[in-house]
């Protein structure tokens, strides 16, 4: 049965009920959920448990090897009062800070022999006893404080990496049991040949790409970053640079969700080079909430600090600027959400008519019929453990705010979860409710 979501008085049984949900997983966030401010809540490092959500600076605090980078103007506290949960990565003597602040870490290699970027590329070059001997070295000198989330192993890998990066990933399993080894994979972009003339992924398709990464390596979880965002400002300019976007977002989801791994997206906070679109309060509402809405369990920003790009959150001069502001109040929304999504399972991902780009699964979806709204919209569907349904709207214009109307498949009584508090109100369908651009909002929609 098709029906319009009617509102609910505030003292309706079904709205009780809803707000005890609410109650509930706040509860369990609480107990080991990222959304509180206490150090306890990094004493579980496995992504597979319900309550963690990550939210991290994509950027190594000290630089990648030598000189390190010391005495920040803005540090590890401005991390933490942008609102994320994880430092980024770190050395073992920044713990102290993190755990003192809250802050979970991924740790950097203190080997002599990391004295620049390449350090963390040569895997390959190594022999099965020089790739123990490198991970023991890491878990070793970083101790064994709670704040430790993983070790930084890799970043971008092609498919001829993967052997090597097996063996790294089996020695953090064996040295330190339950943290991550953290990978971070190629967009699809990279499937398209290179100006060698051969894809930079070592195969010419994204999907044999991931699958021979989850078979070959193993890892715990599935994270990428793809900032086409930044290239078509207004989603219309590079028609295939935003498909891409969309469609590497399905592609992590399908496949992690087929080997039931967690996934997590690494989006743009700064000019990433000249002429590319700076950060809008826009367009990083539009990466964190599309990011929220096809169900990955944590975002992460590149970059946080100024040292090589224009309009990072922090200057080159260590000085907050607006978009340090703007990200403080996208990762304050993500903290808010976090609690209640991170116990909820993701079921489908749906684009209004027409969509954005080609190829993208339309409504109607299994809980939502259809959205009526002047700008395409984003549908997340999710189910949580006691059979409650949601769905997450997003409005995915970058320049128009936008009233939508919605349509459920089954009788519905519609709360509308608080970005700003967590709280539950009822969806008032006479009015309906207006979305900013890039704005995403969490319906409860009672078991459908």
């Amino acid at each position: 049965m098709e029906t319009e979501a009617v509102a609910e008085p505030p003292n309706h049984p079904f709205m009780k009920r809803l707000l005890n949900a609410i109650l509930w997983c706040w509860l369990l966030a609480a107990a080991g959920g990222c959304a509180t401010s206490q150090p306890a809540r990094f004493e579980r490092a496995d992504f597979s448990k319900p309550g963690f959500f990550p939210i991290m600076p994509w950027d190594p605090y000290h630089g990648w090897g030598q000189p390190l980078i010391e005495g920040r103007k803005n540090g590890l506290e401005s991390i933490a009062q942008c609102n994320f949960n994880l430092a980024g990565f770190v050395l073992p003597k920044d713990l102290p800070l993190c755990r003192k602040l809250g802050l979970g870490v991924i740790m950097l290699p203190t080997d002599p022999t990391f004295t620049n970027i390449q350090y963390l590329f040569d895997w390959r070059k190594l022999s099965d006893a020089e790739i123990d001997r490198r991970v023991k070295s890491m878990v070793s000198a970083a101790g064994s404080s709670p704040a430790i989330m993983g070790y930084f192993i890799t970043d971008e890998p092609a498919v001829q990496d993967f052997p090597a990066l097996a063996k790294a990933v089996a020695a953090v399993r064996k040295y330190a049991p339950g943290k991550l080894a953290y990978i971070n994979l190629l967009a699809d972009q990279y499937a398209r040949p290179g100006p060698s003339g051969a894809p930079q992924l070592g195969t010419t398709n994204y999907t044999e790409y991931l699958e021979r990464f989850v078979t070959e390596v193993k890892p715990q979880l599935l994270t990428y970053d793809n900032y086409a965002v930044q290239h078509s400002g207004d989603l219309q300019q590079d028609p295939w640079m935003i498909a891409s976007y969309y469609h590497n977002l399905l592609e992590i989801r399908r496949v992690a969700q087929q080997h039931y791994l967690p996934y997590l997206n690494i989006v743009a906070s700064g000019q990433l080079g000249p002429g590319k679109y700076i950060p809008t309060p826009a367009n990083l509402l539009f990466q964190a909430y599309t990011t929220l809405a096809a169900g990955y369990r944590g975002v992460t920003w590149y970059t946080y600090f100024g040292d090589g790009y224009l309009y990072a959150p922090l200057a080159k001069s260590g000085d907050k600027n607006l978009t340090w502001n703007y990200l403080q109040e996208v990762n304050r929304q993500v903290t808010t959400l976090a609690p209640l999504m991170s116990q909820l399972t993701s079921t489908g991902v749906f684009f209004s008519k027409p969509a954005p780009v080609d190829n993208l699964p339309l409504l109607s979806g299994n809980f939502v019929r259809s959205v009526e709204c002047l700008t395409p919209v984003m549908v997340g569907e999710f189910k949580a453990q006691n059979g409650e349904c949601y769905a997450m709207v997003v409005n995915l214009s970058l320049e128009r705010s936008a009233r939508f109307k919605l349509r459920t498949t089954g009788s519905a009584q519609i709360g509308v979860v608080s970005a700003a508090d967590g709280r539950l109100s009822p969806f008032d369908s006479n009015h309906s409710l207006w979305l900013p651009a890039g704005q995403g909002v969490l319906l409860m929609l009672g078991r459908l």
